[in-house]
């Protein structure tokens, strides 16, 4: 039996298995070379959740997209709270986590140096359930001036909306109308709430997400709302424009009727009869 064919083979089978192998740990060290370790999210977080091993995991993440501060291993999330609503699949970042020893909950939420004040609103203030967590609203105050006149005017603005109710995150963007909103603002601002609501009416002013501009009004009260501005309305082109004068027009010499103008009757002219002899005939007196 001729041997050689089958250890031929053998040796052919064995430099391509050599060759796949080699090939395999190229492409493996090259993938390595060109992505990182990251820590991801298995599912959808609330706010405020505290992390467990069951909802983190480890992925590559290409290098040609860099992200900031990542975690690495999983350990390093775990028992940390995190602080904002975090997706499937999102990565963990260290500022995406509460500061070591949060137990979770709002007070986890909150940033240095601010603080939690809850407002108690109706549909009205609440603007019809449209302030949810992470909208930015201003706080207008109803309270009367020192002439005892009633003044609206807005106290605060781009306040951000940290919870509605006891919900810390909004799973969608339907309103919803609660009887209680809680508003993340410095204590300053925290003291000018609780002033403005025991001496008058407070009420929310939902504002855009990217409006960042200061605006400094008056404040508005009765009188504001008798005051109209009359304007005319436009004039349709193409008609003439009527011109009002504003001058007496002038009076009309009366018209003169001249009587129409009549012959004077001519006066009866005097005739005398006269006799010549056996001649009668009539003759002018004149």
């Amino acid at each position: 039996m001729n041997k050689r064919p089958v250890l031929m083979i053998a040796v052919a089978a064995a430099v391509s298995l050599a060759t796949v192998s080699m090939a395999a740990i190229w492409l493996k060290q090259k993938d390595d070379a060109g992505t990182i370790k990251v820590v991801v999210a298995t599912r959808d977080l609330q706010m405020g959740t505290r992390l467990q091993p069951a909802m983190l995991e480890t992925v590559s993440w290409p290098v040609s997209a860099p992200i900031q501060s990542p975690l690495n291993s999983t350990e390093q999330a775990y028992d940390r709270v995190i602080n904002m609503p975090i997706l499937r699949g999102e990565p963990i970042l260290v500022s995406k986590l509460a500061a070591l020893g949060q137990q979770g909950g709002l007070s986890s939420v909150l940033k240095e140096g601010k603080r939690a004040v809850t407002v108690k609103v109706n549909e009205v203030v609440g603007v019809a359930g449209f302030a949810l967590p992470g909208n930015f609203v201003d706080v207008m105050a109803n309270i009367p001036d020192k002439d005892n006149n009633p003044v609206s005017k807005i106290v605060l603005e781009r306040i951000q909306v940290l919870a509605v109710a006891q919900d810390v995150a909004s799973t969608e963007n339907k309103p919803r109308v609660v009887s209680a909103v809680t508003l993340e603002v410095t204590p300053q601002e925290a003291e000018i709430i609780d002033l403005a609501r025991s001496v008058g009416s407070l009420s929310l002013v939902l504002r855009s997400q990217i409006d960042v501009s200061s605006v400094d009004t008056p404040g508005s009260r009765k009188g504001d709302l008798l005051q109209k501005t009359i304007q005319q309305p436009p004039q349709p082109k193409g008609l003439p424009t009527q011109v009002k004068s504003t001058d007496t027009p002038r009076s009309k010499p009366p018209r003169v009727i001249k009587p129409a103008s009549q012959s004077q009757p001519s006066k009866p002219t005097e005739k005398m009869e006269v006799i010549r002899g056996m001649t009668k005939s009539q003759e002018s007196a004149e």
